[in-house]
């Protein structure tokens, strides 16, 4: 597709959510970092493990009220608090000692604000798509996030440790442009809106999500996904703490990289290989049925991430780094377009509130490996690893196909 044949709310979307994400992406990976200096270790994972789980419940409140009002009015809203808890998150870094508390505190409602407003967002994307060109649509948006994200990573790299202050003004002043770009060219475009059953919110709001429950293939995948994003989660979590911890400061030419350094490096290559080679493997992996590119892409994944959990070697970081990216490359696209395809045209904000479990869940899982961290040995942490991506690839392999291979065999005697 032409960029002039995409929808309006799409190319909305992606430009936003470009300029949004390079600058989030400079600061938000050093989040555990940040905390952890300023507190220690097992606060900071204790911390981040709150928020999300106060991140989950808000997201599914999200979800309700994104399929029950309209969502333009809900993104503006949600995205203009946004703004005003990064504002207050670059005042409390000020003071020669830092307002910890503050922080804090804006960290806590800005997971609240981005929560109630992300199911909205994803819901309007599949609005102003269809089966025929999700899969096309998808791999864009895939590639220009990626794409800011190694813009932000390049950023954060080298100016975190000494320019924090300006990152942040950087930020606070990009997320108050987001909620006039959505009030200016964002289109509502409803398909079909869900209506209120019970006059109790709590109770319609809890069966609206028993039907989601109650999906089982769905409910597999969303598991399995959390599984094996918790891998590329713990990379900004456990992984670069122990980086900043235990990694062996080298130099090119006058240039030192240190563990900050070294997950930057880490978090550059993943996201210029995704910006260089998405089309790329995406093209190749059409000519294979899904289930094998599927299969393949998690392996490769798995073994990168199993590594780089434990090395501490700069190669075979960048080695098998590339081997994980290479992977995320491979299965991401088949997932990404086989799950939205599951989803009910009058609960798309509601289910993709529920999917936001698999971020939610990695999120948690991320977060408690810093914890977990400090009482087991890295290859051990490797192993702990392995286990959850082996659960995560059964998983969602079987809620993606095993389900379409029942149904074919429950069809076929009636065709014949």
């Amino acid at each position: 597709m032409k960029w002039k044949e995409y929808p309006q709310n799409i190319k909305v979307r992606l430009i936003t959510s470009f300029f949004n994400r390079a600058v989030a992406s400079a600061v938000m990976p050093f989040m555990a970092l940040f905390f952890a200096q300023e507190m220690s270790k097992v606060w900071a994972g204790s911390f981040l493990i709150i928020t999300v789980f106060i991140g989950f419940f808000v997201n599914m409140i999200g979800g309700y009220i994104s399929d029950r009002f309209p969502r333009k009015r809900v993104l503006v809203l949600t995205s203009s608090l946004s703004a005003l808890m990064f504002l207050l998150m670059t005042v409390s870094l000020l003071p020669i000692d830092k307002w910890i508390g503050l922080f804090a505190l804006a960290y806590v409602v800005f997971i609240i604000t981005s929560s109630l407003g992300r199911p909205a967002m994803h819901a309007i994307i599949i609005d102003s798509t269809t089966p025929e060109n999700r899969k096309a649509i998808y791999a864009i948006d895939y590639w220009m996030v990626n794409l800011s994200m190694a813009i932000g990573a390049a950023l954060g790299g080298l100016l975190y440790l000494n320019h924090q202050m300006e990152l942040f003004i950087l930020l606070t002043v990009t997320a108050a442009g987001l909620p006039f770009a959505y009030q200016l060219w964002l289109m509502d475009k409803r398909v079909e809106t869900l209506k209120k059953k019970h006059n109790n919110v709590l109770i319609d709001l809890l069966q609206n999500y028993k039907v989601a429950f109650k999906n089982r293939p769905f409910v597999k995948v969303v598991i399995g996904s959390m599984f094996i994003f918790s891998a590329e989660f713990s990379l900004n979590s456990y992984i670069g703490v122990r980086l900043a911890e235990s990694f062996d400061t080298f130099s090119i030419a006058d240039f030192e990289v240190g563990g900050v350094r070294m997950l930057s490096l880490l978090n550059i290559q993943n996201m210029l290989l995704v910006v260089c080679l998405t089309f790329m493997v995406n093209k190749f992996t059409d000519r294979f049925s899904k289930q094998h590119v599927l299969l393949t892409g998690l392996l490769l994944y798995s073994v990168g991430y199993v590594t780089i959990t434990s090395a501490n070697s700069w190669y075979l970081l960048l080695l098998f780094n590339f081997i994980g990216t290479i992977g995320e490359l491979v299965y991401s696209p088949v997932r990404n377009a086989e799950m939205a395809n599951m989803i009910p045209e009058d609960k798309r904000g509601s289910y993709s509130a529920f999917s936001n479990i698999s971020f939610s869940g990695a999120d948690l899982l991320a977060r408690s490996t810093i914890i977990i961290g400090a009482f087991l040995i890295p290859t051990m942490m490797s192993v702990y690893i392995g286990v959850l991506l082996m659960i995560g690839t059964l998983l969602v392999y079987t809620g993606l196909f095993i389900r379409k291979a029942k149904k074919e065999q429950i069809v076929e005697p009636e065709i014949v």
